[in-house]
């Protein structure tokens, strides 16, 4: 029997309700359970996939090549289990979904409303099958709805999973509300209204939180969470303070040492009184707050004024750092500095450049700068997508000698070294996409397998002949120019299965220096960091020696 956890927020949002949801799940995998986790967000976008990394952060690309909210990357993370394109949805798709059904006859002529025809499809949006890797149903399914109570978007969301509430009971359902309870200096104490307010509104949709995480800078006291409790209808032990921690792999700890999994078992009458096992939680904390050394690692990118841009990948490089047993500082550097003379000078001594995704061909230059920098001074070198082909670029233009060298995703040049094609396959179905065609769903996106070349760094990295990793980009490296440049020294090492889209090259005799046309911060975690982001950190504490 699948029971479902419903996980709301209120006061203001950027509470953490994405941390905070991944991080019940963790606690309730570590006492055994299966657990799924869902994010249903409120606006009119399809989904992210058009979204600006200044309006939304990262898209998180799922094995099924779904773009997604970047929750699911916090989920993938704190479970390991994969999501898929059933686990985010948002409301420009279930109205898709409604109105698609209305221009069918679906609706044999009714007249269409948000309920039922809109609850409806957010409930079968949420009880949808929700196998696990093992084809198990699963115990758990968490629910996050984005935004926060109040707000006019999330409305037909509250009203769905109200609706659901009722029709499987309190033995299959809980709803569990994470508000705010802010200090304020001048009276010199924690402040209870703000949360009262939110669970007002929250009971206002006719639903009744049976938990209360409460965020919080400092310790609740007793008199406090006394109050908390006796204003907003729930039990003294389900008010759970959810105090700021150093990091956010503490958190499974802390809110186990609170006793939220304990009050998520009681509500649904499992036992509680075992213990879960979290040495691996604790090991990574203690090696995050106590580490053997520190490396510096500038991140060349453009969205560098929103961190939530690199998300998946600042987590990956800490795993990097875990699997190494070091600190890793990141240096956020905005590629367009590199377009003044001298500027370049800004990466003496990093001890690794890592030149992310992106897309346009503002910053372009500056981050051909980067490449150049960490090839001459044989600095670890590590290009993700769009820095892929900013490395390849940049061997051209400078190793081959072709000035004319460029993407034609900024416009007709003389050598399209990177271009745009107009098909690839993905298993037995050829996918086809036009330069003129519809932005959102039209990238290589997902999973895609590629074959490793015997002795490169990669198969060495990996320690495997072939692997699958997580694209999302349009345009590919030109294969025409492959002879050209693997003649003056770079490697192509990673291959599709069919030979025709470079997947991987690298610089052989340099210390560390690899582009990937894929992005594989996505499938890093920290109980298992991703090969890559291990070896490069581990390339960069060995240049922490030289320096």
């Amino acid at each position: 029997m699948t029971r479902y956890v419903f996980i709301t927020g209120g006061v203001v949002s950027s509470l953490g309700k994405g941390i905070a949801s991944a991080s019940l799940g963790a606690l309730l995998q570590a006492r055994g359970f299966r657990v799924r986790l869902r994010k249903l967000d409120p606006y009119l976008n399809v989904d992210p996939g058009t979204m600006s990394p200044y309006q939304h952060g990262e898209v998180y690309v799922t094995d099924d090549g779904a773009e997604t909210d970047l929750d699911l990357g916090h989920y993938e993370r704190f479970t390991g289990v994969d999501a898929t394109r059933a686990d985010n949805a948002t409301t420009g798709r279930i109205y898709s979904t409604v109105i698609a059904r209305e221009r069918r006859g679906d609706y044999l002529g009714g007249t269409v409303q948000v309920i039922p025809h809109v609850t409806d499809a957010i409930k079968e949006t949420i009880t949808a099958p929700a196998t696990m890797p093992d084809g198990a149903e699963p115990d758990f399914v968490l629910v996050e709805i984005g935004g926060t109570v109040g707000d006019i978007e999330s409305l037909p969301f509250l009203e769905a999973i109200r609706q659901l509430g009722n029709e499987i009971g309190p033995a299959r359902a809980l709803f569990v509300h994470l508000t705010l309870v802010p200090y304020i200096p001048s009276a010199g104490e924690l402040k209870t209204k703000p949360t009262q307010h939110s669970v007002k509104e929250l009971l206002g949709v006719g639903i009744q939180p049976q938990i209360l995480l409460c965020r919080c800078d400092r310790p609740i006291p007793e008199g406090e969470r006394r109050k908390i409790a006796l204003f907003c209808n729930v039990r003294q032990e389900a008010v759970i303070p959810a105090l700021d921690v150093d990091t956010i792999y503490a958190v499974p700890i802390a809110y186990h040492r609170e006793g939220l999994d304990r009050e998520v078992l009681r509500h649904f009458g499992l036992p509680h009184e075992e213990e879960p096992d979290l040495t691996a939680w604790q090991r990574i904390v203690d090696t995050v707050r106590a580490p053997e050394g520190e490396v510096t690692i500038a991140v060349v990118g453009k969205y560098t004024n929103l961190l939530d841009s690199y998300k998946s990948l600042a987590e990956a490089l800490t795993h990097g750092g875990i699997a190494n047993g070091v600190r890793v500082n990141l240096d956020w550097v905005d590629s367009q500095i590199f377009e003044t003379p001298g500027a370049i000078h800004r990466l003496e001594g990093v001890h690794g450049i890592l030149v992310p995704g992106g897309f346009g061909e503002r910053g372009t230059p500056g981050k051909i700068e980067a490449v150049r920098f960490a090839r001459e001074r044989r600095v670890p070198f590590f290009g993700i997508c769009f820095g892929m082909q900013m490395a390849v670029i940049e061997a051209m233009r400078n190793i081959v000698g072709l000035d004319g060298a460029s993407s034609t995703e900024f416009g007709p040049c003389e050598h399209p070294v990177v271009g745009l094609l107009t098909e690839w396959t993905r298993g037995n179905e050829v996918e086809r996409r036009d330069e003129g065609g519809d932005l959102g769903g039209t990238m290589r996106l997902g999973a895609y397998p590629c074959v490793l070349q015997p002795g490169s760094l990669v198969r060495s990295i990996y320690d495997a002949a072939r692997i699958s990793e997580r694209h999302r980009h349009r345009y590919e490296v030109n294969i025409r120019y492959k002879p050209m440049l693997e003649e003056n020294g770079l490697l192509f090492s990673g291959m599709s299965p069919d030979g025709t889209l470079p997947e991987i090259v690298e610089l052989p005799g340099h210390p560390w220096f690899i582009g990937v046309q894929f992005h594989p911060e996505l499938k890093s975690r920290p109980l298992s960091p991703h090969p890559l982001f291990a070896s490069f950190i581990e390339a960069a504490v060995k240049q922490a020696r030289l320096v």
